[in-house]
């Protein structure tokens, strides 16, 4: 099959020339027929197969009639990274098109966001909570949205969105074509899409395994080594650029700041950050100016920083999935690249289910002359400095300020609640 064989609008057809694309992917061939016919799909595919083409493409196809000059498709997407990414998909394709795209996230001023809806815009790409408050506010009218995407559903659920994105669809039409993308079916997002979707087509990729080119090791050591372990590893290892994951975003922080120290040239990227900070992080990635950067998994999914030579998991990912996202960063385009894994004794069921993904086990790596024996250091008991707990980021009229949560931020949200009530001093941020 080619894309021609689609019959998509001429101009349409010369955005897919004009980016180089000509033989669908799995997922592009199966959702857009569906999809061009106007009914809701069920799509299950992970990151990387090409699934925002199965359904942007279609979109500018639609657009091509009727009446521009307001909001005729929504795209919700979980994190400004990829309604980034899915953006400058729309205006690859859709370049001789004429049809208009607007990103609407937070972390960035509300008023550009403003202006551009009042020029008006065919497609809005969005985050719940800033989407939210431009629809609270008025700023937005989705009354005629024709298409709703909601792209990785299982991500918006772990991240806590699905009460916003319930208030969201209550200010749709009954009457759409509704289009759900998930890398996982949990009985959630089941529940999901049987309240979304009406006699949906369900197309599906099945996982996408490992590049052949990657080279999988797992270091078996206690938690309180881990960073001396990493700084002899990166020392003693012939290495490129390192893309290092972890759970949290104050262990981002930290362990940026101590690669830093070390004398690495580092950057981190994690949800506090400003989207200008994050945006520099990873261009700064991409150019050398940065050797290393320490990121939470929101730099797993969505994001394209090719010439990766290693990537190591400081902490492990909490699905196999997840690792498959993480080391995808690496061996790319017939590249080699090496993924490994700092690993304690609590990591071994999910060290099996890696190798019962893999079909192969991982091999076992020691650091030669390192002190795997060293004591871990003792606890400060003494009493901790109290602080004014942080002020609440709702306003009067219970909107959000415009901070939209990183894919880690809800898993820690108990953490920090703690922290708050009780005064307790935060992590100390640091630069990049």
């Amino acid at each position: 099959m080619k894309f021609q064989d689609f019959n998509l609008h001429p101009r349409v057809a010369a955005g897919v020339a004009a980016a180089g694309f000509q033989m669908p992917t799995p997922i592009q061939a199966q959702a857009i027929p569906p999809v061009m016919q106007g009914g809701d799909v069920m799509g299950l595919a992970q990151t990387g197969t090409g699934k925002t083409a199965a359904f942007v493409l279609p979109i500018l196809h639609r657009l091509m009639e009727g009446k521009k000059g307001h909001v005729r498709a929504l795209v919700v997407a979980p994190t400004r990274e990829l309604a980034e990414q899915i953006h400058a998909a729309v205006e690859s394709m859709g370049q001789q098109t004429g049809v208009r795209s607007l990103t609407v996230y937070g972390g960035v001023g509300i008023n550009p966001q403003v202006q551009k809806l009042k020029r008006g815009v065919e497609i809005v790409v969005a985050c719940p909570g800033r989407l939210l408050d431009h629809i609270q506010q008025g700023n937005i009218d989705l009354s005629q949205v024709e298409v709703l995407v909601l792209d990785e559903a299982d991500q918006m659920f772990d991240m806590g969105f699905f009460p916003d994105i319930r208030r969201i669809l209550q200010h749709l039409p009954k009457r759409r074509q509704t289009l759900l993308f998930s890398a996982t079916m949990p009985v959630e997002i089941r529940k999901l899409a049987h309240e979304v979707l009406h006699d949906p087509v369900t197309v599906q990729v099945d996982l996408v395994a490992p590049a052949a080119t990657v080279s999988h090791a797992i270091y078996p050591v206690a938690q309180h080594l881990k960073t001396p372990l990493l700084l002899d590893l990166l020392q003693k290892t012939d290495t490129g650029s390192v893309l290092i994951f972890t759970r949290t975003k104050h262990r981002a922080k930290r362990l940026g700041l101590q690669l830093e120290k070390a004398g690495h040239k580092v950057a981190s990227l994690q949800g506090n950050l400003s989207q200008n900070r994050r945006q520099a992080a990873l261009d700064g990635f991409r150019s050398g100016q940065f050797q290393v950067l320490v990121a939470t998994d929101i730099a797993a999914r969505g994001i394209d920083v090719s010439l990766v030579s290693h990537v190591i998991n400081y902490d492990i990912p909490d699905t196999v999935d997840a690792y498959i996202h993480r080391i995808g960063r690496t061996g790319r385009a017939t590249r080699s690249g090496d993924a490994f894994t700092l690993v304690g004794g609590e990591d071994k069921a999910m060290v099996s289910s890696i190798e019962r993904a893999l079909k192969a086990p991982l091999e076992r790596r020691r650091m030669e002359d390192f002190d795997y024996e060293a004591p871990a250091p003792k606890k400060d008991n003494s009493p901790t400095r109290q602080v004014r707990p942080a002020k609440s980021t709702r306003r009067p009229n219970g909107t959000t300020q415009g901070r939209e949560i990183s894919q880690v931020d809800r898993t820690n949200a108990a953490e920090r609640s703690r922290r708050s009530r009780s005064g307790a001093r935060s992590d100390i941020g640091v630069r990049g």
